[in-house]
C-alpha cells in the first residue's frame, strides 16, 4: 500500500517592494514607452565603488528562472542571483530639488557609497 502526499509550494517572497511613489512613476514611464510587454528589471551587478551596483531598466525578455511580481499595473522582474542580494529591499521614488529619482533601501547592504548606487 502506498500513501500519496501532496506538497503545496508557495511563491518565494518578493525580493523587492515598490513604494506607492515608485509604482506610480514606473507606471508613468511604462505608459510613455507604449509597449505592454515591458517589465521593470531590477538587477545587481558586480562593480561600483562598494562592490555591487544596482541596475534598473525596462525589459521584454523574461527567463524561466526570473522572479516576477506585480505591483498594480507594474510588473517587476528579478534574476535569482540579484534576488539573493536584495531580498527585503524597497524601491522608492523622490521628486524634489535635491536627491530626486529612484532609490533602493537594501537591508542586506553592509556598506554603501556616497552616490547611493553601489553597496557591499
Amino acid at each position: 500500500m502506498s500513501i500519496a502526499t501532496s506538497v503545496k509550494i508557495g511563491q518565494r517572497p518578493s525580493p523587492v517592494t515598490l513604494s506607492d511613489a515608485a509604482r506610480t512613476k514606473v507606471a508613468e514611464l511604462l505608459a510613455q514607452e507604449g509597449n505592454d510587454g515591458l517589465a521593470l528589471r531590477v538587477a545587481v551587478r558586480p562593480g561600483g565603488c562598494s562592490g555591487y551596483s544596482y541596475e534598473m531598466f525596462f525589459d521584454s525578455e523574461i527567463a524561466d528562472d526570473d522572479i516576477v511580481r506585480s505591483f498594480a499595473s507594474v510588473k517587476v522582474v528579478i534574476d535569482p542571483e540579484s534576488a539573493d542580494l536584495i531580498t527585503g529591499a524597497t524601491l522608492d521614488y523622490r521628486d524634489g530639488l535635491q536627491d530626486s529619482g529612484f532609490h533602493i533601501t537594501n537591508p542586506n547592504a553592509s556598506r554603501t557609497c556616497g552616490c547611493g548606487s553601489s553597496f557591499s
